[in-house]
């Protein structure tokens, strides 16, 4: 069966539609959404090569006539020179701000696409088709889009709010393993930041959910985008409440800096790490149970995914330059530090001002140098 979610934010508002089958349907789903008979379709060799045929099977069943445009998978496409490319062949094709942009796969496509659509034109509107778990319950549903430079992730960017997002439950199926448990990663966050009951169920379905058992799977999905949704239609733009959403990135996204933003380390990985961290942060500060922490790293590691810096590619690490990472972390506020941290499991909250020293000597105990 199909679930519908909304994400209510008035005249931006659409509908995120999850189930199997989905890409199947892809046509006449979208085509309401065609002023013209016409998409663009960003997509990676990868997804492209697996999917593209079906999708563009689907699409000119309802008459649209589908011009793909096809980066190179991986975070590099998510540059400048990756936008330059894709803005150059959207140009090439003569698109105008009638017609729509199509993001099929996952969270480095649905960043890059929607960021060119932001931009393109001063604005054009897109979809999103997410091919990975990662990018069904978190980078797809928002309207967060960025490109990444050499001083950090996703720091040029601009909320692009879809037209449409299906999540396809059948394209997990060729998703390899490393990426259902680096999208885990995103869904158990939910739980961690806002739900405990959530948590708790996946405490004793996680297992189910990473095996693509379908009524598991379905619920984990729509769960995670449901929370995404109430929360992204309180707090657009992440001046609030929208910013528990980054919970364990800070710490992430600094471990992803060090690592290159490469194979070695998925986003999700560090995402899962970036948690794990910041649990253990929060009880090393008096903020939470420190029973707390160590089930949440219990739950996570259960997943096959990384608690510990040890677990992360190129330890040793350094704590300063760790801490400088997160300095230029797009929370960080007049150079002070802004983390999501916990009151306990399902309970969260943004700390702002957070002491650098104490971060790094926290960094240090946990075996950076």
């Amino acid at each position: 069966m199909t679930r519908q979610i909304s994400v209510g934010l008035g005249a931006r508002s659409y509908e995120v539609l999850v189930g199997p089958g989905l890409l199947d349907e892809a046509g006449r789903r979208i085509a309401p959404f065609l002023k013209r008979k016409r998409t663009a379709v960003v997509s990676d060799e990868t997804v492209w090569g697996m999917h593209g045929a079906r999708l563009t099977a689907a699409l000119e069943a309802s008459g649209v006539t589908v011009s793909p445009v096809v980066v190179a998978p991986g975070e590099q496409s998510k540059s400048f020179e990756g936008l330059a490319e894709v803005t150059d062949q959207l140009l090439a094709l003569e698109l105008d701000r009638g017609d729509v942009i199509t993001a099929f796969g996952g969270g480095v496509v649905g960043d890059l696409a929607g960021f060119a659509a932001a931009i393109y034109k001063r604005g054009i509107d897109f979809v999103q088709i997410p091919t990975t778990l990662l990018a069904q319950v978190d980078s797809s549903v928002g309207g967060k889009t960025a490109i990444d430079t050499a001083r950090g992730k996703n720091l040029v960017g601009a909320f692009h709010q879809p037209k449409l997002v299906l999540a396809d439950l059948d394209v997990l199926a060729t998703l390899p393993q490393r990426e259902m448990r680096a999208g885990y990663a995103e869904v158990i966050k939910y739980g961690l930041l806002g739900d405990f009951d959530f948590f708790e169920w996946l405490e004793t379905n996680g297992e189910k959910v990473l095996a693509r058992e379908p009524q598991a799977l379905a619920h984990a999905v729509a769960r995670s985008i449901e929370m995404k949704a109430e929360i992204v239609a309180e707090d657009e733009t992440e001046q609030g409440r929208r910013a528990l959403l980054n919970l364990g990135h800070t710490f992430g996204h600094a471990l992803e800096s060090e690592t290159g933003y490469g194979a070695a380390l998925l986003h999700g990985e560090a995402v899962a790490a970036g948690q794990a961290l910041a649990f253990r942060f929060s009880a090393a500060q008096g903020l939470a149970p420190s029973q707390d922490a160590h089930r949440a790293a219990a739950a996570i590691a259960a997943a096959g995914l990384p608690t510990t810096l040890a677990e992360v590619p190129g330890h040793p690490f350094d704590a300063a330059r760790l801490v400088r990472h997160m300095a230029q972390d797009k929370k960080a506020e007049d150079g002070r530090l802004t983390f999501i941290l916990a009151r306990g499991l399902g309970e969260t909250f943004v700390a702002r001002d957070v002491d650098a020293g104490a971060v790094a000597a926290f960094l240090q105990q946990e075996g950076a140098r």
